[in-house]
């Protein structure tokens, strides 16, 4: 099992999850972020410096099986990406356990439901 880590831009996210449904993806955490990046910038409006190099993402939050994590990743990607500075990141962590709490399954048996993949 892994743990996919995505950091999208907002105004991305619909299509990300679109297309994570679309690859049978269907249960994912997400959180709006806040990040800095090597750009440092301010911007003046109406007289006013403002600070731009404080910029607002979403984190997406994955775990999937071994066979899913390269079509979970493909996926986020094809939706994600502008081709523009600041499309964002992904990460793929190791996760040794999972414990499904209402029927106490473990492992890989915990992220799907055997009964609806007969």
């Amino acid at each position: 099992m892994k743990k996919i880590e995505a950091i999208i831009r907002r105004t991305r996210f619909d299509d990300v999850k679109e297309a994570l449904l679309a690859a049978d993806i269907e249960w994912f955490s997400f959180y709006d972020v806040r990040g800095m990046g090597k750009a440092q910038q301010s911007r003046i409006y109406r007289g006013v410096m403002y600070d731009t190099s404080i910029i607002e993402r979403v984190l997406i939050s994955i775990v999937v099986r071994d066979v899913n994590v390269e079509k979970t990743i493909q996926a986020v990607i094809k939706a994600a990406r502008t081709g523009e500075v600041g499309d964002g990141r992904i990460f793929v962590i190791p996760v040794d356990d999972s414990v499904r709490i209402r029927t106490g399954d473990r492992g890989d048996i915990s992220l799907y439901d055997a009964e609806k993949a007969k």
